[in-house]
């Protein structure tokens, strides 16, 4: 059977795989994030998101709002814990320095594998798939997922305000 699922997986998938690798690295070492920059990996991964919960579920409004309450969950444990620590903005470049961390690697390979186990379920028409509880979990679990990255954005951006609470401006 894994064999059929690898066969029959869209050949973009694994460059796609070989890319979140490559940025997932590039995000455990230390960086500098230019401020119009910020938005661009959230944006991505919440779009995502929306298009994966979308084609498996339809727009359907009690998955939307499941989804939205996962990001808004996401971006609430982010601002209380202030993950990421240590980051820094430059006003004159208007660019934040921000420590290098693993768990962007780990987020983006925990979304990846949650989309493509989704994505087999639903093309081998498993029964599970049609039940509200798996469009539940499924749509709460991507909101939680991609949230994770704009609350990580957030709190970035919120280093770059003068009230900001732990913030080295």
């Amino acid at each position: 059977m894994l064999i059929e699922i690898i066969r029959n997986t869209p050949l973009w998938v694994w460059p796609l795989l070989l890319f979140l690798l490559y940025r997932g690295y590039q995000q455990s070492q230390d960086r500098t994030i230019g401020l119009s920059k910020l938005g661009i990996i959230p944006a991505i991964f919440l779009l995502l998101g929306l298009y994966g919960l979308i084609h498996a579920f339809g727009a359907e409004p009690v998955s939307l709002t499941l989804w939205l309450l996962g990001i808004g969950l996401a971006v609430l444990l982010h601002l209380k814990l202030e993950l990421p620590r240590g980051v820094s903005f430059s006003p004159q470049d208007q660019t934040f320095h921000v420590p290098g961390s693993w768990l962007p690697l780990v987020l983006m390979m925990t979304i990846f594998c949650a989309k493509f186990a989704v994505g087999v379920m639903v093309g081998m028409q498993l029964s599970i798939v049609d039940t509200a509880a798996f469009a539940a979990a499924v749509s709460l679990v991507y909101g939680l997922l991609g949230g994770m990255f704009l609350g990580r954005a957030v709190v970035i951006w919120r280093a770059s305000q003068p009230t900001s609470h732990g913030a080295n401006t």
